[in-house]
């Protein structure tokens, strides 16, 4: 059998396979219309951790392993406070402040902020949906370096990988990178989707019980 035939047969073991397929789609759909920047990226990065990290909460208490752990309510608050000031920061200065000279893309961050992306807006329902099997099964692929997460891996490095894109990249050309423009938009994206991938493949080698 081949991998992309195993991989439709067997969707449950594959599961960072399906979560990098189906935001590379939505994506590159997004892409097509217009609609993407590079807050897009960002934006669903910290919402992938966040929608983690509320799962998780949620079940853990229904979960053996996770009580294990010891997730408990200081946990939550520390979580949740840090991503706070993520979001504070992403929205701010990816969405507002990095584009203040073309309204074009601003707009275009608003409507993703507010939730009027529809390729946005799917990619969050599939990142429920997996979490939530994630949390219902016991077994399931999962990457965490204690409490530092793949996710938050990959939130961190897009932040900063953001930053030096924009200021070394877009801002010097912002006639040439704005979200109707296709190609530029691929090549500010790629970046994000590497690194994606590499963080899934690096740190989700194996199956263990959910954390």
């Amino acid at each position: 059998m081949s991998k992309l035939a195993d991989i439709i047969e067997h969707p449950k073991n594959h599961l960072r396979e399906w979560d990098f397929l189906i935001f590379t789609v939505l994506t590159a759909l997004s892409i097509g219309y217009g609609q993407t920047t590079m807050f897009y990226v960002i934006y669903f990065f910290w919402w992938n951790e966040f929608i983690r990290i509320i799962v998780r909460s949620i079940f853990y208490r229904h979960n053996k392993s996770s009580r294990e752990n010891q997730i408990g309510s200081n946990f939550m608050f520390g979580s949740l406070f840090m991503m706070f000031i993520y979001l504070v920061f992403i929205i701010v200065f990816f969405g507002i402040v990095a584009n203040w000279d073309h309204s074009e893309m601003t707009l275009t961050n608003m409507e993703i902020l507010f939730f009027k992306n529809w390729f946005f807006n799917l990619n969050l329902v599939f990142v429920i949906i997996e979490h939530i099997y994630i949390n219902l099964n016991k077994e399931a692929i999962i990457a965490s370096i204690g409490h530092f997460t793949s996710n938050m891996l990959v939130l961190h490095i897009s932040i900063i990988l953001g930053g030096i894109i924009m200021f070394f990249i877009v801002k010097p050309f912002p006639e040439t990178f704005s979200p109707d423009n296709l190609w530029p938009s691929v090549l500010i994206v790629l970046p994000f989707l590497l690194l994606k991938i590499g963080v899934q493949f690096m740190f989700s080698p194996k199956k263990v019980n959910v954390r």
